[in-house]
């Protein structure tokens, strides 16, 4: 009987060092790959223009995944190191809480989720492994953790004046980055409205309504049926406005974003994904939802993944970065990864300078890339996380 008891023992142990310890990296290293794609070759004078960028990306998923962001990973597509020798001045880290089982672009129920499992596996508090937004308080305790423990090189960004700050140190020479968070989908209030305040004292300033499935905020673009605001989201938008909190419509039902941008008084952005007209996918934006935007004063961000731009080469994101500029104008356009967001990509964040080089190959000026590459999302951040008008 002891034998077999100890037999037992060493089982369930093997399980969990399984389950807790091995599973998590594999799963991710699955999950966010990068598969080199070909790179356009880099001249001197694209060094000397990136090296004098102000570099911002509005979503990554880093802190979804357990590994440090201060350390270089074998896995994954940011972490500080990458993200300093891609010269990134500001990440925006976005909190997932909950996707579906057997997620795709086509039509998601929220009756199922993913991400329990992870919590559990990962060892996060047990007060994250049934409350949507505890885990997103648990993202952004992460986030001021790896901050603290920087020495100086990443930051937390939540006013203006912390982003005017990192800026000019940057300016200086100073080698150090900035950190925002924004949330993917806003089923973490968990249906109360005072719980975005919640989220906002923890430091999120951005926030898209819905994610991959319709909540009870927002249809998604991925849901059943797909439809628009509920009266609880016109309460959220509006609220967001106030707070400074930006309006993000990456996922939303084609519905739900019409009903935004037809309510917003402050600038909305897309913060990743691409546009019907180079790669025709649900997920991404028709004409009139980029001229929409644009009307806001707003910033459409262009990812790097297939079902984005219809390829992971640098060439493809100018192309659809292209044709943005084309239609609505240079000040509307910018990045929008999606990095760590269980996507493949043909490069990571140390790789930034491919991007670069493909807009110079395009033709595109200084002055536009400049904007491309972080001038618009600084500008529109700069001012959207200010308190609005009630």
């Amino acid at each position: 009987m002891k034998k077999w008891l100890w037999g037992l023992a060493a089982v369930v142990l093997l399980a969990g060092i399984g389950f807790f310890g091995i599973a998590p990296p594999i799963v991710e290293a699955g999950m966010n790959k990068v598969e080199p794609a070909p790179l356009p070759r880099v001249t001197e004078q694209t060094r000397a223009l990136h090296a004098s960028l102000q570099i911002a990306d509005m979503h990554g998923d880093t802190l979804l995944w357990r590994r440090s962001l201060l350390d270089r990973a074998a896995r994954g597509q940011i972490d500080l190191p990458r993200l300093i020798e891609g010269n990134v001045a500001l990440q925006i880290f976005s909190s997932v809480t909950k996707t579906p089982k057997g997620q795709n672009y086509d039509a998601n129920g929220g009756d199922t989720d993913n991400i329990t499992m992870l919590t559990v596996a990962q060892l996060q508090p047990v007060r994250t492994w049934s409350s949507l937004l505890q885990r997103s308080l648990w993202h952004a305790e992460k986030l001021d953790r790896a901050a603290r423990a920087s020495e100086g090189k990443l930051r937390v960004i939540r006013t203006p004046q912390e982003l005017d700050q990192l800026l000019a140190d940057r300016a200086a020479g100073k080698k150090v980055v900035g950190g925002m968070l924004s949330i993917e989908g806003l089923q973490d209030m968990e249906g109360r409205l005072g719980n975005l305040d919640r989220l906002h004292d923890a430091g999120f300033r951005m926030a898209g309504l819905a994610h991959f499935f319709d909540n009870d905020v927002a249809g998604s673009m991925h849901g059943v049926k797909k439809g628009g605001l509920t009266p609880l989201g016109v309460q959220v938008v509006r609220r967001m406005e106030t707070l400074g909190m930006i309006v993000d419509i990456a996922h939303a039902s084609h519905q739900s974003v019409a009903e935004i941008l037809k309510m917003a008084r402050r600038p909305v952005v897309s913060s990743h994904g691409g546009v019907q007209a180079t790669c025709k996918v649900n997920r991404n934006l028709t004409d009139d939802e980029i001229r929409g935007v644009a009307k806001t004063g707003g910033v459409v961000g262009i990812g790097y993944w297939d079902a984005a731009i219809c390829s992971t080469a640098p060439e493809a994101v100018a192309r659809a970065i292209q044709h943005v500029r084309d239609l609505v104008g240079i000040d509307h356009v910018g990045l929008g990864s999606d990095f760590d967001g269980a996507v493949t990509t043909g490069f990571d964040s140390a790789q930034l300078i491919a991007v670069t080089q493909a807009l110079v190959d395009r033709g595109f000026s200084p002055d536009e890339i400049r904007k491309v590459m972080g001038g618009n999302a600084l500008r529109l951040i700069r001012a959207g996380i200010a308190p609005g008008r009630p």
